[in-house]
């Protein structure tokens, strides 16, 4: 067998290969924007649930010893801000999923 005939019949598995590599790196730059865009969605159903629930404790009312005064003002919202990281890490009101699904057809990508 020559070099040329044994060249031009690893060419095709070669280009095979090649192929297989790109749809590989696609596959993670996808899983990568997959990853970024759940986060995003994540970290919005956050925000939103802690403009919520800031709003949800105006009302609320302390009353002495225990409650009011300046400290409490200032770490209402760091309280409220915690709170609603935990709820949405615990699976949220379900508005993280609605945004994801939207923010991946906005880039063109399947669910």
């Amino acid at each position: 067998m020559s070099v040329l005939s044994a060249l031009t019949s690893l060419t095709p598995r070669i280009d095979a290969a090649a192929i297989t590599a790109k749809q590989l790196v696609m596959s993670a730059e996808e899983k990568a924007k997959r990853a970024q865009i759940a986060d995003t969605a994540k970290t919005f159903e956050a925000s939103f649930l802690s403009v919520m629930t800031q709003q949800m404790f105006e009302g609320v009312k302390t009353s002495a010893p225990f409650g009011g005064g300046n400290g409490e003002a200032m770490f209402k919202s760091i309280l409220t801000d915690a709170m609603s990281k935990e709820i949405s890490k615990a699976g949220g009101v379900g508005l993280a999923s609605t945004i994801q699904r939207e923010m991946l057809k906005l880039q063109g990508l399947k669910e």
